[in-house]
């Protein structure tokens, strides 16, 4: 007889030779979300004191799952999370372009901006982050979920020959591009002063990069999508192709048996795989506030099937990520 606790309700279930999700794992609770992305852990109090094998195997189960759910980490302040995330990477500044509170963490505040789009975090610049830790702070009383999207799969179930074609392809990631830009022609009377503010911010530099379209993962040696809203153009096509060849790549991202939508609770952390996954946060909560703080951790520059790495063509955003280019 196994028990079986589903994590996110907490009930128990007694079943007879009942295949248990933890197998594998000896310091953690570990509950798939679904078939193809997401995973519940559990039997950990995250922060700092993490022991280097439960570490370990919080971070096999992110390579696994690529989007990993904590509940109920309500010790966790900014130090904590800070702490926690030094344990699995290197963290970067908070942002190349938006300041944060000047060291790791960025607010993901409603007031200024919500992300309602699906893109992989801060992909104008080069070094492309490995891994991202979100916190809960504030939460609308209603709506205000967050969808992941498995880029991994997304390139498996391209037809060959659409693959054979994606794999030459790279494109030209940029922050002028994204969803801080675009928002005036929504608002009637004016345009809000906190999201102007931090539209001004995000766009003062200018960076594009061009990254190769399907990516070798470092960790795991898959290929994934290198999509979402940063993408300005494919090199060499036109804008009518880049935009219609984007709508059919992006659209295998973003189908629904290809996501995990998150319901957020308070003392919610998740964290997630940013070079296996794409996001989108829900913009279903009216003018209620919405606060999570965001740490990023330092990754490589991609590499496309054939060897070749993304290169820079404007911006230096070297003082964002401490690893060397």
């Amino acid at each position: 007889m196994t028990t079986l606790t589903d994590l996110t309700t907490g009930q128990t279930t007694d079943r007879p030779d009942a295949i248990d999700a933890t197998t594998g794992y000896e310091h953690i609770e570990v509950r798939p979300t679904s078939g193809t992305i997401g995973a519940v852990i559990g039997g950990v109090r995250v922060g700092g004191d993490v022991d280097p094998a439960t570490v370990a195997e919080i971070r096999r189960a992110l390579l696994a799952h690529r989007v990993v759910f904590f509940r109920d980490q309500h010790q966790l302040d900014d130090s904590g999370q800070r702490a926690f995330a030094q344990l699995l990477g290197t963290p970067t500044k908070p942002h190349p372009t938006v300041a944060g509170d000047g060291d790791a963490v960025l607010p993901i505040d409603s007031d200024y901006s919500k992300a309602n789009s699906w893109h992989t975090d801060v992909t104008f610049v080069d070094r492309v982050p490995a891994i991202s830790l979100l916190r809960a702070l504030v939460l609308p009383p209603y709506g205000g979920s967050t969808v992941w999207a498995n880029t991994v799969r997304a390139y498996d179930i391209l037809h060959p020959a659409v693959q054979a074609l994606a794999d030459r392809l790279w494109a030209v990631h940029s922050n002028l591009y994204d969803y801080a830009a675009e928002r005036d022609e929504r608002r009637i009377g004016g345009i809000d002063v906190k999201q102007q503010e931090y539209r001004s911010e995000f766009g003062h530099e200018e960076f594009e990069t061009e990254h190769p379209v399907v990516r070798v993962h470092p960790e795991t040696g898959e290929r994934s999508l290198l999509l979402g809203h940063f993408v300005r153009r494919f090199v060499g096509l036109s804008t009518r192709d880049s935009r219609e060849l984007f709508e059919l790549l992006q659209r295998y991202v973003t189908r629904l048996d290809n996501t995990v939508r998150w319901n957020w609770r308070p003392g919610d952390l998740v964290i997630w795989d940013n070079r296996a996954t794409q996001h989108y946060a829900v913009d279903d909560y009216d003018d209620h506030p919405r606060l999570l703080h965001r740490i990023t951790l330092a990754g490589d520059v991609p590499v496309s099937v054939d060897g070749v790495r993304s290169a820079v063509r404007k911006g230096d955003a070297s003082h964002y990520s401490d690893v060397p280019a």
